[in-house]
């Protein structure tokens, strides 16, 4: 009788014992199992992301890439702007010195505001004949001298004011003279030489600021 009992205790104490067995195994199993999914989902959002990542760059780049063809094409077209208006600016110049003008700022000297020289400028002409030999004083050298200068300034006889005229340079067929309007809103310093047979030629003009240096 008693050995009928423990065998059956030790009976279910196996029982329990396999039981416990099975049930770690299931346990272990379960935790496995988990893993891997956590494992496997892991590697498809870890790709996903890395693929998402491979997108963005490569939209960055084309963006850029466009971003830098739009600044090639913007800087192509301003410098086919810059080129036009160059070749405007140019044109306007030439249309500027067709009539042979060409004006400088400044001058020979501070007082000097700017040099005009014109190519078409040219003798005015005279009624004197034989060797030439430049006067300083009333005569008709003289005069062929003023109506150079007159000629050169634009300003008219009748509204010219003459404040000096003498020999430019120790040269017996160059003059140099100052002259302004009635109103002295104008000065001026005229270089006139003499070409023979023709006159008296205006070579350049200078506009001045004070009358009172040469």
């Amino acid at each position: 009788m008693s050995k009928e009992i423990n065998d059956e205790g030790r009976t279910r104490y196996q029982q329990r014992s396999k039981r416990k067995k099975t049930n770690f195994i299931l346990n272990g199993l379960i935790i496995v199992v988990i893993l891997l999914i956590v494992f496997v989902s892991y590697s498809i959002f870890h790709t996903n992301d890395e693929k998402n990542a491979d997108k963005n760059k490569d939209s960055d780049t084309k963006t850029g890439q466009q971003a830098s063809g739009d600044k090639e094409t913007a800087s192509s077209t301003t410098g086919s702007d810059n080129t036009d208006e160059n070749t405007t600016t140019e044109e306007e110049e030439e249309e500027e010195s067709e009539d042979g003008e060409v004006v400088t700022e400044g001058g020979s000297d501070s007082n000097v505001i700017k040099t005009i020289e014109n190519s078409s400028w040219q003798p005015v002409g005279t009624t004197q004949t034989g060797e030439h030999v430049a006067s300083y004083s009333e005569g008709v050298d003289w005069n062929e001298q003023i109506k150079a200068l007159s000629y050169a300034t634009g300003l008219d006889s009748g509204n010219m004011t003459l404040w000096f005229l003498g020999n430019n340079n120790q040269d017996p067929h160059k003059s140099i003279g100052t002259v302004s309007s009635k109103d002295k809103s104008e000065k001026y310093r005229v270089y006139i030489e003499w070409v023979d047979g023709s006159g008296w030629k205006p070579t350049k003009v200078e506009e001045i600021k004070d009358l009172n240096i040469r």
